[in-house]
């Protein structure tokens, strides 16, 4: 045999070998993963893909994830039942948005739990961790809960410096907890996923949205709304990534652990962490095209505020009592985690 023919045998055997070598690595499992967030949005490429990574990592390829971004699976508040009914494996969704699910979790959206993203993700993590939570969440197996960092208002119209501003305006609230507050402060609340703002903004649908400064980011609303209000403290939403229970038992032990060690405090903090950096990036966008920002004096605390925000936090802690459930128990447990958790 020629050298030439000897090169392209030995070629063609390479080629051969790769492709025994790729189909002998081929995953175990593939995990379809779908979440919210647009596939640009630094919550997918700094939090959602970096998981995805360190699993099919330390997996030795065992487990490859297929991310769905921008709610392709499922609409945002089917997102959770999909996972439970296994239409996907993985989601990453607003506990908020499948309304009187999760009643319980829903109490760190209160006014003055959460300070950052860090600490409220600490907080809500630690309330899962201490059982507290556990029950609402028997039907999957999740894996890690984080929060954004505090919310506020944004406006397309006006600025809004007192409650009295917000009277009859028609407010995009996440969930019903904000909503109930919106409605105390005088406001129309106009039920929506994040996904769905942009549009309803641009269509003049509503006046405004209650958001994060990651939001803001995340789904382009600083275009639309130049007025924006803080009032620290106000509220913010938890989330959770988590995984058919099913999917999750069928894995053997070696690939549970994979799992495992990509959840917890660990990843809630990774979340916090990114969340609060986007709520940086969200605010500077902001005052760089010289849109306007009011900080309330105080933030949740200022007397303008506080008795209207505390009217709602008592009437939410009334009604989940009335029902059976535990809230005083897991507020008070949420401000003492409040106040221990780190801020970053």
């Amino acid at each position: 045999m020629n050298l030439k023919k000897l090169g392209t045998a030995i070629a063609a055997s390479t080629v051969m070998m790769m492709g025994a070598t790729t189909s002998s690595q081929a995953a175990d499992i593939t995990l379809r993963f779908g979440h919210i967030w647009p596939s640009v949005a630094g919550t997918h490429k700094n939090i959602f893909q970096p998981w995805a990574d360190q699993v099919e990592k330390e997996s030795g390829g065992r487990i490859k994830v297929e991310i769905y971004p921008s709610s392709t699976l499922a609409k945002p508040p089917a997102q959770y039942d999909a996972v439970k009914n296994r239409i996907m494996d993985m989601t990453a969704t607003v506990q908020g948005y499948s309304a009187n699910r999760f009643p319980l979790t829903q109490v760190i959206e209160l006014p003055g739990v959460v300070k950052t993203a860090v600490q409220g993700s600490c907080v809500v993590q630690s309330l899962y961790d201490e059982g507290l939570l556990a029950d609402e969440y028997a039907d999957t197996h999740p894996l890690f809960l984080f929060t954004h960092g505090q919310g506020h208002l944004h406006t397309t119209d006006k600025l809004v410096k007192t409650p009295a501003d917000l009277e009859g305006m028609r407010i995009r609230r996440p969930t019903i907890v904000v909503g109930d507050m919106l409605s105390h402060l005088g406001a129309q609340p106009v039920g929506m996923p994040a996904p769905e703002t942009y549009q309803a903004a641009q269509r003049g649908v509503i006046n405004g949205v209650m958001f994060p400064w990651e939001g803001q980011l995340s789904f382009r609303l600083n275009e639309l709304t130049p007025y924006h209000t803080e009032v620290g403290g106000l509220y913010s939403l938890s989330f959770i990534v988590t995984m058919n229970k099913d999917v999750y038992n069928s894995l053997p032990g070696d690939l549970q652990q994979v799992i495992d060690d990509a959840s917890g405090q660990a990843w809630a903090k990774i979340a916090g962490v990114n969340f609060d950096a986007a709520d940086v990036i969200g605010r500077k966008q902001a005052v760089d095209a010289g849109q306007e920002i009011y900080t309330v004096e105080g933030g949740a605390n200022n007397p303008a505020w506080k008795p209207v925000l505390d009217e709602t936090t008592e009437a939410v802690l009334t009604e989940l009592e009335g029902k059976g459930l535990p809230a005083r128990k897991v507020y008070a447990r949420a401000l003492e985690l409040s106040d221990s958790c780190p801020l970053e």
